[in-house]
Protein backbone atom coordinates (compact mmCIF):
# COMPACT_ATOMS: atom_id res chain seq x y z
CA UNK A 1 0.00 0.00 0.00
CA UNK A 2 1.00 3.39 -0.97
CA UNK A 3 1.28 6.34 1.08
CA UNK A 4 -0.44 9.22 -0.38
CA UNK A 5 -1.37 12.76 0.93
CA UNK A 6 -4.30 13.79 -1.11
CA UNK A 7 -5.27 17.32 -2.49
CA UNK A 8 -8.72 16.53 -0.29
CA UNK A 9 -6.34 15.32 2.79
CA UNK A 10 -4.49 18.98 2.39
CA UNK A 11 -7.73 21.29 2.06
CA UNK A 12 -9.30 19.37 5.31
CA UNK A 13 -5.92 20.31 7.55
CA UNK A 14 -5.67 23.89 5.65
CA UNK A 15 -9.13 24.38 7.29
CA UNK A 16 -8.28 22.75 10.51
CA UNK A 17 -5.35 25.10 10.98
CA UNK A 18 -7.14 28.28 10.23
CA UNK A 19 -9.65 27.62 11.76
CA UNK A 20 -8.10 26.93 14.81
CA UNK A 21 -5.66 29.66 14.47
CA UNK A 22 -8.78 32.11 14.08
CA UNK A 23 -9.75 30.99 17.72
CA UNK A 24 -6.32 31.26 19.15
CA UNK A 25 -6.22 34.81 17.87
CA UNK A 26 -9.74 35.63 19.93
CA UNK A 27 -8.23 33.69 23.44
CA UNK A 28 -5.22 35.22 24.01
CA UNK A 29 -4.30 35.45 27.55
CA UNK A 30 -3.32 39.21 28.21
CA UNK A 31 -0.35 38.95 30.03
CA UNK A 32 1.14 36.73 27.71
CA UNK A 33 0.38 38.88 24.46
CA UNK A 34 4.03 38.55 23.27
CA UNK A 35 4.21 35.11 23.17
CA UNK A 36 1.38 34.77 21.41
CA UNK A 37 2.44 36.76 18.61
CA UNK A 38 5.70 35.02 18.38
CA UNK A 39 3.47 31.87 18.04
CA UNK A 40 1.05 33.28 15.09
CA UNK A 41 4.17 34.33 13.36
CA UNK A 42 5.23 30.78 13.18
CA UNK A 43 1.79 29.60 12.28
CA UNK A 44 1.77 31.66 9.59
CA UNK A 45 5.16 31.34 8.11
CA UNK A 46 4.18 27.64 8.24
CA UNK A 47 1.07 28.11 6.95
CA UNK A 48 2.27 29.67 3.62
CA UNK A 49 5.42 27.00 3.44
CA UNK A 50 2.16 24.89 2.97
CA UNK A 51 0.67 26.55 0.41
CA UNK A 52 4.38 27.47 -1.61
CA UNK A 53 4.65 23.56 -1.45
CA UNK A 54 1.11 22.89 -2.56
CA UNK A 55 1.42 24.64 -5.25
CA UNK A 56 4.32 22.89 -6.43
CA UNK A 57 2.62 19.54 -6.19
CA UNK A 58 4.66 18.50 -2.98
CA UNK A 59 2.33 17.70 -1.15
CA UNK A 60 3.96 15.52 1.38
CA UNK A 61 6.23 18.64 2.44
CA UNK A 62 2.34 21.02 2.50
CA UNK A 63 1.31 18.31 4.88
CA UNK A 64 4.37 18.58 7.11
CA UNK A 65 4.50 22.34 7.40
CA UNK A 66 0.66 22.18 8.21
CA UNK A 67 1.62 19.86 10.81
CA UNK A 68 4.30 21.80 12.04
CA UNK A 69 1.70 25.26 12.27
CA UNK A 70 -0.59 23.46 13.95
CA UNK A 71 2.06 22.42 16.38
CA UNK A 72 2.94 25.68 16.98
CA UNK A 73 -0.72 26.39 17.88
CA UNK A 74 -0.94 23.22 20.76
CA UNK A 75 1.82 24.48 22.51
CA UNK A 76 0.86 27.61 22.88
CA UNK A 77 -2.32 25.96 24.37
CA UNK A 78 -0.28 24.13 26.60
CA UNK A 79 1.86 27.01 27.62
CA UNK A 80 -1.45 28.60 28.88
CA UNK A 81 -1.09 31.01 26.33
CA UNK A 82 -4.65 30.50 24.53
CA UNK A 83 -7.48 29.92 26.58
CA UNK A 84 -9.21 27.90 24.37
CA UNK A 85 -11.44 24.53 25.40
CA UNK A 86 -12.20 23.24 21.96
CA UNK A 87 -10.80 19.53 21.56
CA UNK A 88 -11.61 18.99 17.97
CA UNK A 89 -8.99 21.75 17.25
CA UNK A 90 -6.46 21.60 19.92
CA UNK A 91 -4.84 19.22 22.09
CA UNK A 92 -6.13 20.32 25.72
CA UNK A 93 -5.10 19.06 28.75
Amino acid sequence: MENIISKQKLEKYFKLTSTALAKAKKKIIKTKEKYANEIFEMVENYLSDAKFFEKKGDFVNAFAALNYAHGWLDSGVRLDIFDVKDRKLFTIK
